[in-house]
């Protein structure tokens, strides 16, 4: 599914047009962004919850040359889904 569908299918349930409908997604999609950006944690309720995790720094390997390379420390994105959402694809 793309964000295209989404919209058509906010436009469909909410009985809106498709450019109400394709600026209300990108709102959410935004206020989701800068929450995160801010550190927050989103939780969603039956969907689940976003959050940005920290990792420390690290030492890699280049997979042509085999030589180590410093990896920074740096913030990775994390979901968890949350139990109605496992429900629904399990």
């Amino acid at each position: 599914m793309q964000k295209s569908d989404i919209e058509a299918e906010l436009a469909t349930r909410l009985a809106i047009s498709k450019t109400a409908a394709r600026d209300l997604l990108n709102v959410i999609l935004d206020e989701i962004t800068l929450a995160m950006s801010r550190g927050q944690r989103v939780a969603l309720p039956g969907f689940g919850i976003f959050e940005v995790r920290a990792h420390g720094p690290r030492t890699g390997r280049n997979p042509q040359t085999g030589e180590p390379l410093e990896i920074p420390a740096g913030h990775n994105v994390h979901f968890k889904p949350g139990k109605a959402l496992k429900d629904c694809i399990s």
